[in-house]
């Protein structure tokens, strides 16, 4: 529980980062996004899902971060 509270942890530390540093260019990114189709941002999502479970598998599995 204390690993997972921490990943949490790291995750929102991450995501703030750029609306702390670029604010004004969040809010045109904002903007695009927006415009964008579901579809689009469905695609993108899932990308990103997939990205992360291979660095997390790639990560716990390999020996390439040691």
């Amino acid at each position: 529980m204390k690993f997972f509270l921490t990943v949490i942890g790291l995750v929102l530390v991450v995501e703030g980062l750029p609306y702390f540093a670029f604010p004004e260019k969040m809010q045109e990114i904002m903007a695009q996004i927006q415009e964008m189709e579901p579809s689009q941002l469905r695609i993108m999502g899932f990308i990103s899902m997939i990205i992360g479970l291979v660095i997390c598998y790639l990560v716990q599995k390999t020996s390439l971060f040691q």
